[in-house]
This record gives C-alpha cells, structure tokens and sequence, in this order.
C-alpha cells in the first residue's frame, strides 16, 4: 500500500512539474493533483528534497520501463520509439525531466539524484551495445544519450518546422548505435 501511495505521489509530482514548473511543485500542489486528503504527500515524503528525490526515481523506473527492448526492435528503433511517446503521448515526462535538470544547477543533491537515474538507464542501453558487439559500448551510450538528450530539447522548443518523426529519430540513432 505504502509503495502504491508513493508512486501516485512521484507520477502527480511529476505532473505538477510538467504543468506548473519547479516553483509549482508543493507538497499541496501534489496532494491536490494525486486527488489526495491535504498533508498526504508530507506524510510519505516529509521534505520538498524527498519529493524531488521521488519524482526522479520514478522518472529513471519509468525510462527503463520504456526502453525496454521490443521484441523486434533495435536499440535505435526502441530510442526513437521513446524518443517519439516523450514529444507526445509522455510529454509530462520531458516537461518534467527538464524542470529537474535546470533545478540541479542550484541543487547539488538534485543533481546526484538525476546522476543515479542516468546511471541506470545508461546501464542498460551499454548493456545492449555490448551485446551487439560495438566497440567502447559505455561511450557509445554516453554519445547516444546526449544526442536523444539534445534531439527531444531540440524538438520540445522548436518554434517552426515540424517535429521529426519516428524513422527519421531512428535514422538518426542507428548510425551511432551500430544498427544500420
């Protein structure tokens, strides 16, 4: 019961970052967005840091849910394919992902948060990259994380043009992940 409260708290944390920012983000902002009785949230998580803490590590679950490799797929097709559900179907996620991230410029202990999460995700793509047989897998991981990074930044602030789609995000990706 206690770990099913706690992620309905990380996933509406996240929600209220994607919607009202990191200055939004109050234990009473999330109680109401959970839909929960006002001091819930504070109950599980007694500080604004534990509440960052929660929605992080909910973040990092949720990427590594998602990258997840498809039966068919490559690792290029299976990061396109997040790539392509984070610029829509999973837009709160980014929003939510980049409030953290411009937040941990301020906060060093965000900052060591968002690491294990990228730790963990970076884990398993250099997992696959070495099971593929590619050359210097963690630094291919590291290159092929900061181009998904730069691309859904990219994507998520153009002002014109239309948005790449998901063979084009794969197109991009299967060179540097080895996967033409």
């Amino acid at each position: 019961m206690a770990s099913e409260r706690r992620a309905l708290i990380a996933d509406a944390a996240i929600r209220t970052l994607a919607r009202s920012g990191g200055r939004g983000l109050t234990h009473r902002a999330v109680d109401k967005e959970a839909g929960l009785p006002l001091g819930s949230t504070s109950y599980y998580l007694r500080t604004r840091a534990e509440l960052l803490r929660a929605a992080v590590d909910r973040l990092a679950e949720l990427d590594e849910a998602a990258l997840a490799p498809a039966a068919d797929g490559t690792l290029a097709a299976d990061l396109a394919r997040v790539a392509e559900q984070l610029l829509t179907t999973d837009r709160e996620r980014l929003l939510a992902r980049y409030e953290l991230a411009l937040e941990s410029v301020r906060r060093p202990e965000l900052r060591e948060f968002l690491a294990v999460g990228t730790r963990r995700v970076r884990a398993g793509i250099e997992q696959r990259l070495t099971e593929g047989g590619v050359a210097a897998p963690r630094e291919v991981a590291d290159a092929l994380l900061a181009l998904v990074d730069g691309l859904l930044f990219a994507e998520l602030t153009a002002v014109e043009g239309q948005q790449r789609d998901r063979a084009q995000l794969e197109r991009l990706l299967s060179g540097l992940a080895g996967t033409h």
